[in-house]
């Protein structure tokens, strides 16, 4: 018996099936491209850390029908392993958007890490335009966002949105670009339903793993659009069954009317561009750290000691974690408030070139982090507070209520946005100056191109 649930899964394929380019608002629009080109330059800026190649060479091992193009590292493999491959280099250096929105409701998240690449991926692989790339990726951009708003998601339960929620927006995105039918696109959800995964373990321990469920999200959407193109049969409500997404990965739906509210009217997504290349609840502590050093010019050589004031209970966060640099001290550095509050102390900036081997080991910034104490938020304030006392008796504080990049309220400028993308390029040092502005322009016109030919050859430097 099918549930009377599922009414929200027939809009949500209709919207899918459906939806048209032209009927989309022209800020949505925008928005849209920029996460494809800030995403692309964090892809770019990414692509070499250092456990990317023995990933990409296994990828390669597997071999397969070359369907799709692995990016930055060149060489065809299934359209699946492509995009998956694709959604973890861009993932590397935690630095693409962030923050689903739906109305006024703010989700956790990192939407756009699985649905550009796999839009992109797989748009190379159908032969697809631009016009059909934007608006495959708004559908699964808007679904996954609905499905992260209408659940107060929460980590506590131990599932990773980007191995879940992602998954469902990206078979949205596969159905479209494959040309699913409407019987079909109800089995490809229901397959992908089964391929849902993603421990916050990843997270917690700040392993290597932590980049994983972006990618298989990709991979398991395109293999379920595929299966039900093949003839698989699969669950009719992949949300709201009675094991579906809600029960099995949820607390539960609480916002339910925003599953549907101005479907196909209103696209979400991702708001938020990210400044720094570390987890996002590390940003404002950074922006009060480099307010305090750039405004004040306090060298690190005269720091005696830094205060991070932290908001309830952050003291006992992962972020707060002892510093110690293990197996992997790229996701030590990237997930820890002292390291990276030490980063912007030393550098007075925060940028992709402080996160190598190299940089996480150096001598300078391992001696601040030793002066760094955490303590409660005074009871008057929200947000963060990082006090500097100096060696000369000086003492000076930086405050943030709003980490930069936050939309409304903070948001990078179109400029700082460019900038970020110039410097994703500058410290991968594998694109000639001409390439990447050739590949900036393809991307800031992306509904004009035929094909993505010439983009796919740029991002094989």
């Amino acid at each position: 018996m099918v549930s009377s649930a599922s009414a929200a899964i027939d809009r949500v394929i209709s919207n899918v099936l459906d939806a048209k380019l032209e009927d989309i608002e022209s800020d949505t629009l925008q928005n849209a491209k920029d996460r494809v080109l800030d995403t692309v330059g964090c892809l770019i800026g990414g692509a070499g850390e250092s456990s990317n190649p023995e990933f990409v060479r296994l990828i390669k091992d597997h071999g397969g029908k070359p369907e799709a193009t692995i990016l930055m590292y060149g060489g065809k493999a299934p359209a699946a392993n492509a995009a998956m491959v694709n959604c973890i280099l861009c993932r590397s250096f935690d630095y693409e958007p962030v923050s689903p929105v739906v109305e006024d409701h703010i989700a956790p998240g990192h939407v756009s890490g699985t649905t550009v690449m796999t839009a992109l991926t797989l748009s190379e692989a159908v032969g697809a335009n631009g016009r059909d790339l934007l608006m495959a990726m708004l559908l699964g951009d808007d679904l996954a966002a609905r499905l992260l708003n209408t659940c107060e998601f929460t980590l506590a339960l131990g599932w990773d949105g980007n191995g879940t929620a992602n998954a469902l927006g990206a078979t949205a995105i596969a159905g479209r670009l494959l040309g699913l039918d409407e019987k079909q696109l109800r089995n490809a959800f229901g397959l992908v339903l089964s391929q849902l995964s993603g421990s916050a373990q990843n997270l917690t321990e700040s392993t290597t793993a932590f980049k994983l469920p972006i990618g298989l999200a990709a991979r398991n959407a395109i293999f379920s659009a595929q299966l039900a193109l093949a003839g698989w049969t699969a669950p009719r409500d992949a949300l709201q069954g009675t094991f579906g997404y809600y029960d099995l990965f949820t607390s539960g739906i609480r916002n339910e009317e925003l599953l549907t509210k101005d479907l196909g009217k209103k696209f979400w997504g991702d708001r938020t561009f990210k400044p720094y290349p570390s987890c996002r609840g590390t940003h404002a502590p950074i922006d009060c750290a480099l307010d305090v050093v750039n405004n004040h010019n306090i060298g690190p050589d005269n720091i005696e000691k830094a205060m991070v004031h932290l908001p309830q209970g952050a003291l006992n966060g992962v972020l707060a974690k002892p510093w110690e640099i293990g197996e992997f001290p790229h996701g030590d550095a990237i997930f820890s408030f002292r390291f990276t509050v030490a980063t912007a102390l030393l550098h007075g900036s925060v940028r992709p070139r402080h996160f190598t081997d190299q940089a996480i080991r150096d001598a300078k910034v391992n001696e601040l982090i030793e002066k760094i104490e955490f303590t409660d938020l005074p009871a008057d304030k929200t947000g963060f507070v990082v006090t500097v006392r100096t060696k000369d008796g000086g003492e000076y504080s930086g405050e943030s209520e709003i980490a930069r990049g936050d939309i409304p309220g903070n948001p990078l400028s179109r400029d700082e946005l460019l900038a970020k993308f110039w410097d994703n390029v500058e410290f991968a040092g594998k694109h000639a100056r001409s390439d990447a502005q050739s590949l900036l322009g393809l991307l800031e016109d992306l509904e004009s191109l035929e094909n993505l030919n010439e983009v796919t050859r740029l991002l094989v430097p």
